[in-house]
């Protein structure tokens, strides 16, 4: 469970200056940001709420995971990355920014993960842009000394991105794409379930993953039915990140499998995959 003080901090909202904007393809794009009070806060798989345009249109501001601290020569945190994919306007307005620009940033939001400790595994499973809130997961697993295994998929080679920066940390990355081009043909979850046949007697595992709803359940699925538990990164449509809207909607699960509905932008955007209601998540 997070603890009540991360829970209870009054989000930044900053005036983010772009450091860089580097294209990784026609459709994804890392952007730098300059924002040291915000970046203080963060901790693992929290995300923030971006403007990146002073007009009103789009109106709202778009959700995006914080993809990588940046940090000083000492250590310091002075700004953040986001991943970001271009599907509509407000992406696309990502996609053009310039160094020197300067956009809404409100943040960090949203439950974090928990880093589980040793002799407890820590697996990761990101489908396509479903990557960006395990940077910040990595780091500190492997802070704590129990370095993640990442299990990444995507449709082909082309769409994996970011992974030499997992593997720069000492993290073991095991490749998916569905037409064969890299890694094992199929989805992410053939591998993970080969890693699970081989996993020792005894041993415990804790599944994080974020990606398509499809590929989040299969996942979730596969590791409740080997007895282990699986945290998932939910990538609703927020219009304020704040619980004010109700856009973040999701139907949960109470012990009793009784079904309630909370906003993933407050409950989450984290939850034990075991109290998502799948069926009501839709696709």
């Amino acid at each position: 469970m997070a603890t009540p003080d991360i829970l209870t901090r009054m989000p930044v909202d900053a005036a983010a200056r772009v450091i860089a904007n580097t294209a990784l393809s026609v459709d994804y794009n890392l952007v730098a940001l300059e924002a040291p009070e915000l970046a203080a806060l963060v901790r693992p798989g929290q995300f923030v709420m971006i403007k990146p345009h002073e007009g009103h249109h789009p109106l709202l501001r778009r959700p995006f995971s914080v993809f990588e601290l940046l940090r000083s020569a000492d250590g310091r945190a002075h700004g953040i990355s986001i991943l970001s994919k271009r599907v509509g306007t407000s992406t696309a307005l990502v996609a053009g920014l310039r160094e020197g620009d300067v956009v809404a940033c409100l943040g960090p939001l949203g439950r974090p993960f928990e880093p589980v400790e040793a002799p407890v595994e820590a697996w990761m499973a990101a489908g396509g842009v479903g990557l960006a809130p395990f940077m910040t997961l990595a780091e500190a697993l492997v802070a704590d000394g129990n370095p993640p295994t990442l299990f990444y998929g995507a449709r082909r080679a082309a769409d994996l991105h970011c992974a030499d920066r997992f593997e720069r940390l000492g993290i073991r990355v095991v490749y998916a794409t569905e037409d064969g081009s890299r890694g094992a043909r199929g989805f992410v979850t053939a591998p993970m379930a080969e890693a699970f046949a081989a996993l020792p007697g005894g041993r415990q595992v804790r599944v994080y993953a974020c990606g398509p709803t499809p590929m989040m359940r299969a996942v979730n699925d596969l590791t409740v039915a080997r007895g282990h538990r699986c945290d998932v990164s939910l990538e609703q449509v927020m219009g304020c990140g704040l619980g004010g809207c109700y856009s973040c909607v999701v139907k949960a699960l109470d012990e009793g499998g009784h079904g309630h509905y909370v906003r993933s932008c407050l409950a989450g955007p984290i939850f034990d995959g075991r109290t998502i209601d799948w069926t009501a998540l839709g696709h």
